[in-house]
């Protein structure tokens, strides 16, 4: 989210939770399904990852360019959050004696998003049509974090090439994503994320 938010210029004021904060229970019983994130968008207050983000693609228009392209967008990201729970899963149950065979299953699961991204435009354009869309943002976070258990992730062709393509599409507000990851360039903004 911070990432899509930041690369198309859109402001926003991050709220960090503590651990502490968050056990004294007020902020966690407000939340509905008691979970964050939390995403305020004027009068509207969302919760769940994705239905954040399918907001924020319907609001800055990157959500394909018709009816069609958003449902083959939605598919794409429900790949993406398939793996993001395996990965999950590995994080927080079995991390040190599955790594290894995790890592030797990976290309296999990012073989479906290569093959997208080859068929499209011969590899040309983003994951869906020609346009940048909000899952092209949570795939490159997905990658991103991968790349902390294997960090030749991005060296496949076509990983690589998703990722320059948002770094181009997006490069004047790369420095300002970069910038709002470090607490001291926190500034007031009008979309709040916690």
């Amino acid at each position: 989210m911070r990432m899509l938010l930041a690369f198309q210029g859109q402001g926003w004021k991050e709220e960090v939770v503590t651990k502490e904060t968050w056990l004294q229970g007020p902020l966690k019983a407000s939340c509905l399904y008691g979970q964050l994130p939390k995403f305020q968008d004027g009068d509207l207050t969302l919760y769940q990852s994705n239905a954040i983000l399918r907001h924020l693609g319907r609001t800055l228009g990157l959500y394909g360019k018709d009816q069609r392209e958003a449902a083959l967008v939605d598919v794409v990201n429900d790949g993406v959050e398939d793996l993001r729970c395996k990965y999950i899963t590995l994080v927080y149950t079995n991390y040190e004696a599955g790594k290894k065979e995790y890592v030797k299953a990976l290309p296999g699961h990012l073989k479906p998003f290569e093959t997208l991204l080859s068929q499209n435009q011969g590899g040309q354009a983003f994951i869906m049509g020609d346009q940048i869309s909000f899952v092209d943002y949570n795939l490159l976070d997905l990658l991103l974090i991968h790349q902390g258990l294997q960090p030749s992730l991005l060296s496949s062709r076509n990983r690589n090439k998703e990722t320059e393509k948002i770094k181009k599409s997006s490069k004047r507000n790369e420095l300002r994503f970069l910038r709002r990851r470090c607490p001291q360039s926190r500034e007031r903004e009008e979309a709040r994320l916690i």
